[in-house]
């Protein structure tokens, strides 16, 4: 035993169910199967087992019909079994939310785990994902979550998701666009402040926040990136060659 210090320890008994141990860590009561993101689980009690999307898809076909984002099932896996669960995200805030007959677009690299009774698809702005259903799914934020209504204007960085209002447009600063359109096109490369492009929200609806502009990499991003140089022609594509050679080689 540890002396000297004042903590609080857990066993498969004391460890809370379905809520969170602290700010950082959540503690998931499982008896049956849960979709979690690849490196969520930091530890766990109990007889659990984690399989690929895919795999797991092989033997259980309901899979098919509940995660339906092909770009993102490498970086997912299915938790089955009996036990305590935790989940952890890099020392980001974790919160549990209860989606009842709703529609929710989350940005993926939030998105740490789900239920099953949930429906995940990929939404058509890249980097986010679509949960519908009903069900209790975990996210996690750069700080505490905002919750605002529209209509309202986001920073893109600091944006979470929105739950059921229309998707975002994008809304660029007048000043800004009015000394691109003086200075010609290639002005508008190499002026950006970080405050000059904004998602705006129209509608009803619930947009949530994270409390700081913290940018994190989508792994998925560089497959999304791909799959839309399908729409392009050849020359299109070979022009898009070299300039990310030349943009590669300048760094």
């Amino acid at each position: 035993m540890i002396k000297g210090l004042s903590m609080s320890t857990y066993n498969p008994q004391t460890l809370p169910v379905d809520d969170n141990v602290n700010p950082y860590a959540f503690s998931i009561d499982l008896n049956g199967e849960w979709f979690t993101s690849k490196g969520a689980m930091i530890a766990y009690y109990g007889n659990i087992e984690f399989s690929g999307v895919a795999a797991f898809a092989s033997r259980a076909a309901w899979v098919a019909a509940r995660f339906s984002s092909p770009l993102y099932t490498q970086d997912w896996v299915v938790a089955a079994g009996q036990g305590k669960l935790v989940i952890g995200d890099r020392g980001n805030d974790i919160n549990s939310y209860d989606l009842e007959d709703g529609n929710l677009t989350i940005k993926a690299v939030n998105l740490l785990a789900f239920q099953p009774s949930l429906e995940l698809k990929q939404s058509i702005v890249p980097g986010f994902v679509v949960l519908i259903g009903t069900g209790k799914f975990l996210a996690s934020s750069n700080g505490p979550v905002i919750f605002a209504e529209p209509p309202f204007r986001a920073d893109p960085d600091a944006l979470l998701g929105w739950a059921d209002c229309p998707s975002p447009s994008q809304h660029f600063d007048y000043n800004w666009m009015a000394q691109s359109f003086m200075s010609g096109i290639q002005g508008m490369f190499g002026r950006e402040s970080g405050e000059e492009r904004q998602y705006d929200f129209t509608g009803s609806g619930t947009i949530l926040m994270q409390s700081s502009e913290k940018l994190r990499v989508d792994s998925a991003m560089m497959r999304i990136v791909e799959s839309h140089t399908n729409l392009l022609d050849a020359n299109s594509a070979a022009t898009l060659g070299h300039k990310l050679i030349a943009r590669a080689q300048q760094q």
